[in-house]
């Protein structure tokens, strides 16, 4: 029976005072974290703890007279195996041959009683022989007995938890059932040893990959510890230290952990990164950037995630096949057939013909990966990958300018079957980051933000991943015009090679992008490929932010702007490559941050440059071009649907009302929605005055997703339209992706937006609909003072330094200044700002929002409330207004 907190109500309180425990174990722990601090080996440490909670529970066993029954107390868990940091859980178990009396149940309340009191919370199980049995069907519950350790009592007892274990569970069974769990729990982080804010126990690399290694292969070989693993040949010397090492890095980034909070902690926040990695020695550098110590520190731990997680899936398959599969029904043991002289597959993996291969053949090492690609296979054996491992240190600059190494290399890139799993594994066991040691010096580095989700080899990996995906149907519906695009790309090594170079040269200090251009060029060049191809790849490689940043932060409504990117791009190939590399890229950044709303930018930016570089006579090239043709566009598309319910003359003698920014701004399928609404809403057709109530109409945004919302509201222009609806969207929890405020001809505002809804609730709730109406409206009546919802700053949030910059360009075709601000992305942002444009009296015409994880990168296009330019005075006091208004301090938000 497990007995919990409840038991310790009834304690005796005089216990923990005349034992004096609590201060006892407080000197166990402050002599532990002043021992790590003169440089004591954490493995040292983690042991002291659990030796001293032995010491303290056989000491009460026997003030509580337990020793004078039948009971013996275990340690379980990681308690069993010695391991305890500061807070660590205590897993005990009390066992019994039989069913316990209420004498002896008694006691064992005041020994749960008096834990709880002086504060360890044990988890603690009392438990018969028989319900001990009854229990180890539970997988999770035979691990922790797997590793039960006797502290104390009844000695006969030792050997039960094992024993009972091993007549449950066959060694397959037993298997079967951990890799499971371990693929369950992969999956809860993402697969990835490379989050932002990893749980170092749970996460893969973390330390439950360490101890599945233990679960799966100590009953077999009848071994306490890891090390005893080395001694039956199933482990080497070397794979031992590089698992000893990275788990004292982690025990001790885990002693940090408890000790900052108190408490049994092991997710690594960014609320703990800082102060660890000062704490653990990173200190900043006199060149360094802010974030300098902390990037190398989470750089450190993300190495030894990956080699833990590498070591751990590589010694499972072994215990796999020297154990299990010996054992397995001829039936069910993989065949093996030849491949080449060098290499068989087995079952489903690649397996070295001999022990000597990579020794004599070193070509062998890329031909493998090859064979792989070529054979539809994405495992490899384990005595294989040791092999690699080893054979991976000798690739040298010797090997790298070798013109048959460098013919399979590329011949490996322009292999697409199962390219990804392929460059991972050759990551992973040395061989890429020898090949291109630039990309060594990328492995595990990480850049200190919300926006970039991964290390940048993750990244890189990930990204060659999602070009893939364009190729597969499951996928390919997602992203039509990118897959067209894709498939039509004959030489797709081009775009793998810009794709690995594309943040090579991050870290360094410089333009990444301009570095990278270099090595990128340099490596084609070395490799036999020719010099217009070596141009394409570093071209790519220079340019890879372009497309992005251009659909995201700059106008591109603006024929100018467009015709500018054209002019960089230079050419339909260019185009064609950079588009589907920029679409890959921003999904493997953040696929969180990959919405509709950037695709339809995205898709937008690349179908009117086309047209411009394919010299479509048709293309406009100036504002009044563009304006005609979107005009033309949509009358095109009003003649070809059924629109008995629009009048021609109508819709004709509205447009012109509009005027000329709507048709700049507004694309043609948006035109004919929002003339339908206000032709539709007679109070504010042409007979509308300056008492029509407003017109607000919702809609999913349609491009790609059904993550966004339109909301289209057509009312009497007035001077702080902007203030009151951004105040009304923050109150509703509703993010602005982009805005259109465009005022008609007849002082009507004519405002597009593009929401996200937090709670996902918005399209289908039509209360909800209705409530956001009603409150525009009813602010637009009263639109003095919008009131603002004081929000607590995120959690995330707190940890970072974005500064807050805010610059101004005139634009002389429109006769308004842009306004770009980049600012922390703190709750509420865009009701504050529009609460500084209210007060200095400043218009806003368009804007676009843009958030980079946690930094908002936004543009307003603004002038006076009379449409003139602002002075200099004036831009230099909003500069000033909007900076105090957004300097508010992080805490009590």
């Amino acid at each position: 029976m497990p007995l919990g907190k409840a038991a310790h109500e009834n304690a005796d309180a005089k216990d923990t005072v005349l034992l004096g425990i609590p201060e006892w174990l407080a000197c166990i722990n402050d002599d532990i974290s002043r021992a790590l601090e003169r440089g004591v080996n954490i493995r040292q440490l983690v042991a002291a703890r659990a030796c001293a909670i032995d010491d303290l529970l056989t000491a009460l066993f026997h003030w509580f007279e337990l020793d004078k029954t039948e009971l013996a107390l275990f340690a379980t868990g990681g308690y069993g195996r010695g391991e305890l940091s500061l807070y660590s859980d205590i897993d005990i178990l009390l066992l019994s041959p039989d069913v316990i009396d209420d004498e002896v149940g008694a006691k064992i309340d005041k020994l749960v009683a008096i834990l709880w009191d002086v504060g360890l919370e044990p988890a603690l199980s009392v438990r018969s022989v028989n319900d001990c049995l009854e229990a180890a069907h539970d997988h999770t519950i035979a691990s922790a007995l797997l590793e039960a350790r006797i502290i104390t009592g009844n000695e006969t007892l030792q050997d039960v938890p094992c024993e009972l274990v091993n007549e449950l569970w066959s060694q397959r069974t037993f298997y079967d059932v951990k890799i499971e769990e371990a693929r369950v729990r992969y999956l809860q982080h993402h697969a990835t040893e490379y989050n932002l804010e990893p749980n170092i126990k749970t996460a893969p690399g973390g330390l439950r990959d360490i101890h599945i290694i233990g679960w799966v292969t100590k009953r077999y070989f009848r071994v306490g510890k890891l090390y005893d693993l080395v001694q039956q040949d199933f482990l080497t010397e070397k794979e031992f230290d590089e698992l000893s090492f990275a788990e004292g890095y982690l025990w001790q980034i885990r002693h940090y952990l408890h000790e900052l909070t108190g408490r049994n902690e092991n997710r690594l926040l960014f609320d703990y990164q800082r102060e660890i990695a000062q704490r653990m020695g990173y200190e900043p550098q006199p060149d360094d950037d802010p974030n300098a110590a902390v990037e190398r520190f989470m750089r450190d731990y993300y190495r030894c995630a990956m080699q833990i997680s590498t070591l751990s899936e590589m010694l499972i398959n072994h215990y796999y096949e020297t154990i299990i599969e010996p054992q397995l029904p001829d039936a069910e043991r993989p065949k093996t057939q030849s491949l080449t002289a060098h290499f068989n597959q087995i079952g489903n993996q690649i397996a070295m013909a001999h022990h000597r291969v990579f020794a004599q053949h070193p070509d062998a090492i890329l031909e493998m990966f090859l064979l792989m690609g070529q054979h539809g296979l994405k495992n490899i054996r384990t005595h294989t990958l040791r092999a690699l491992k080893i054979a991976a240190r000798g690739i040298d600059q010797a090997y790298r300018d070798n013109p048959q190494h460098q013919a399979l290399f590329l011949a490996n890139l322009k292999e697409q079957n199962y390219l990804f799993h392929r460059l991972r594994a050759m990551n992973r066991y040395g061989v890429l980051g020898n090949y291109i040691p630039a990309f060594a010096q990328v492995t595990g580095l990480m850049q200190y933000d919300l926006f970039h989700r991964y290390t940048v080899d993750a990244h890189t990996l990930f990204l060659i991943r999602i070009l893939h995906r364009f190729l597969d149907d499951n996928y390919r519906q997602n992203f039509p015009l990118v897959s067209a695009i894709f498939q039509r790309i004959e030489r797709k090594e081009i775009l793998v090679l810009a794709a690995m170079f594309h943040d090579i040269a991050k870290g360094r200090g410089g333009n990444h992008s301009e570095l990278g251009q270099s090595e990128a060029i340099s490596f084609c060049v070395a490799h036999g490929m020719s010099t217009a191809d070596a141009n394409l790849v570093g071209w790519l490689t220079r340019y890879h932010l372009l497309m992005s940043m251009t659909a995201q932060k700059k106008d591109i409504s603006d024929p100018e702007v467009v015709t500018e990117f054209a002019n960089l791009v230079g050419n339909v190939t260019h185009l064609n490559h950079l588009y589907v590399l920029t679409v890959a890229d921003m999904n493997a950044t953040n696929a969180q941050l990959w919405n509709s709303w950037r695709a339809t930018l995205m898709k937008q930016l690349y179908s009117q440059t086309r047209r411009i570089l394919r010299a479509d006579i048709d293309a406009p090239t100036n504002r009044q071009d563009m304006i005609s043709a979107t005009r033309a566009q949509a009358l095109e598309m009003l003649d070809s649907v059924d629109n008995q319910h629009m009048n021609r003359e109508e819709v004709l003698a509205l447009w012109e009302d509009l005027g000329d920014e709507y048709f700049l701004r507004e694309i043609t399928e948006d035109i004919l929605w929002h003339t339908e609404a206000i032709l539709n809403h007679p109070p504010i057709g042409r007979a509308s005055t300056a008492d029509s109530p407003p017109l607000v109409v919702l809609r999913e945004h349609r491009e790609l997703a059904l993550d966004a919302v339109q909301v289209f509201v057509y009312t009497q222009d007035q001077a702080n339209l902007f203030a009151v609806t951004m105040a009304v969207f923050d109150q509703m929890n509703l993010d602005v992706l982009d805005a259109r405020i465009i005022t008609a001809t007849r002082d009507f505002a004519l405002d597009s937006y593009v929401l996200l809804d937090r709670s996902g609730t918005l399209l289908a709730d039509v209360d909800r609909q209705e409530e956001l109406k009603a409150r525009l409206i009813e602010a637009f009546k009263n639109p003095d003072s919008p009131k603002l919802t004081n929000k607590r700053m995120p959690r995330q949030l707190r940890h970072f330094d974005v500064p807050t910059k805010i610059s101004f360009q005139f634009n002389e075709a429109a006769n308004q200044h842009v306004m770009t601000l980049q600012a922390l992305d703190q709750p509420g942002l865009l009701a504050r700002v529009g609460q500084v444009f209210l007060r200095q009296n400043i218009e806003v015409h368009a804007a676009r929002i843009t958030t980079l994880g946690e930094r908002a990168e936004d543009m307003f296009y603004i002038s006076d409330q009379e449409d003139k330019p602002l002075s200099e005075d004036k831009l230099v006091t909003l500069k000033a207004a909007l900076k105090d208004c957004l300097s508010m301090p992080k805490e009590g938000q």
